[in-house]
């Protein structure tokens, strides 16, 4: 098959993603079908009928690639029923750390293709028409993949992501990403602006930037000088029409004193960082090679307060790492009950293979599953918490369409917090200012504030 001729004269082809992991794998997900736009294919909502599957996968959680081929065994049975004419696609981390793998144990799939190669998805398929064999891509290039994608096909949302950086140096015990994403690298400024005012002339207002390692950013800028975190944020905050910022996932050795500044200067940065810590003890910090301490963490989060006095936070906890003791979870704890978190995600250890702590001694399972229990059970609280405080407040919440339900519009708080109100009121896109009056477990209520000139406005 010509790849010229794929171009020139697309046919209409059903694709359909599956994603899993982190944002930035979504966010992958929406580029590879730009990608494969011009090509014809179109995105559908199941595998049934597609001319293409794409599983874009993550390989951060145990058991990662035993998902992967339980689901691959679905799709062989569809490609069969189809007279095996899909092409089954693997992308993401466990394409990249066990591609050879995945073709020995289902030859069946067409592509496997690592997270860095996806701009090259046309050439691939092409290859893979043409030689009836497998395909696999999984080098980490020279070029960077943004330079090569095309322009966004579709709105991708009032709120949208944009990655900025890809891959991180640190090296922690108990990760993956250094060996699936390969070392840090940040996108020059001049592409990210180019894409942001992009997705903002298309109807986004909210852009989170992603990294693996997101505040270690130092991209070219158009100036001809390294640009850092805080410099990009500015300069996106001045594009017309783009009325907020957030970044994601930070690393506390990254929290400079130039980017806790931005969150006092930039109104358009929002006042929620996630600012992941793993456990609140030193042993087991440097065991874990994160290359901070407990009291550094709770040294940045007093910075940010002190410039952003309603600022809140949100972590990562890696539970039962090897050598954790009960003395060491008590620092946990200890830690999270001092800093008090909006939100926070935990997790059991679990051993990556190919990782320096996936050798070491384990904990017992039924060890990791009772501390697991205690910590969030304190975070569940500390989140309801949260929440309520928010009950009798009115605060700006960015509206992002309808709800669930007819006669309701659904917005997002400065807390990323999702919001609903009953309204039949066209909001989308706009802030408005809401009291909340109801706090569930996961999302506030609210109404419309008619008089905002008369109300106290919560930041």
């Amino acid at each position: 098959m010509n790849l010229t001729a794929l171009k020139t004269k697309p046919p209409a082809r059903k694709l359909h993603i599956v994603t899993h992991g982190c944002q930035m794998n979504v966010y992958d997900s929406a580029r590879m079908a730009d990608v494969l736009a011009p090509l014809g294919y179109a995105q559908v909502d199941t595998p049934a009928g597609a001319d293409m599957v794409i599983m874009n996968t993550c390989h951060i959680r145990e058991r990662a690639a035993d998902k992967v081929f339980s689901a691959l065994g679905r799709l062989r049975v569809l490609k069969e029923e189809g007279g095996g004419n899909m092409l089954i696609a693997v992308t993401g981390c466990v394409a990249q750390a066990e591609g050879e793998v995945i073709l020995k144990r289902a030859p069946y799939v067409d592509l496997v293709v690592g997270p860095q190669a996806y701009h090259r998805l046309p050439e691939l398929i092409a290859q893979a028409h043409r030689s009836k064999n497998s395909v696999i891509d999984t080098d980490f290039p020279v070029e960077q993949k943004f330079d090569f994608l095309p322009d966004a096909a579709a709105p991708q949302g009032v709120i949208a992501n944009l990655t900025i950086q890809e891959g991180c140096d640190k090296f922690c015990s108990f990760c993956v990403v250094p060996y699936t994403r390969g070392a840090e690298s940040s996108r020059p400024a001049i592409s990210v602006l180019a894409e942001a005012r992009r997705m903002v002339a298309l109807g986004t207002r909210e852009i989170a930037l992603l990294g693996q390692n997101v505040n270690a950013y130092h991209g070219a800028g158009p100036d001809g000088a390294d640009w850092t975190l805080p410099r990009l944020l500015q300069a996106l905050s001045e594009i017309p029409g783009l009325q907020r910022l957030r970044y994601t996932t930070s690393h506390p050795s990254d929290m400079t004193d130039g980017l806790i500044a931005a969150h006092r200067d930039n109104p358009a940065l929002m006042p929620y960082l996630h600012l992941p810590v793993q456990s609140g003890s030193d042993k087991i910090l440097a065991a874990m090679n994160r290359k901070h301490t407990a009291d550094d963490f709770r040294r940045s989060i007093a910075k940010l307060r002190e410039v952003r006095p309603d600022m809140a936070f949100t972590s990562d906890f890696i539970i039962g790492h090897p050598g954790e003791t009960e003395a060491d979870f008590q620092a946990t704890m200890a830690l999270v009950r001092e800093t008090r978190f909006a939100l926070a995600y935990s997790f059991n250890y679990s051993p990556r293979p190919g990782t320096p702590a996936a050798g070491l001694p384990q904990i017992p399972a039924e060890v990791k599953d009772a501390r697991l229990y205690e910590l969030q059970a304190e975070l569940r609280r500390q989140q309801d918490e949260f929440n309520a405080a928010t009950v009798g407040l009115t605060t700006p919440v960015l509206f992002t369409g309808t709800g669930r339900y007819p006669g309701q519009i659904a917005g997002r708080s400065l807390y990323a917090q999702p919001v609903v109100v009953e309204s039949d009121t066209e909001l989308t896109g706009e802030i408005r200012q809401v009291k909340i009056t109801h706090a569930n477990p996961n999302s506030l209520l609210g109404s419309l504030n008619l008089h905002p000139d008369k109300e106290t406005i919560a930041a």
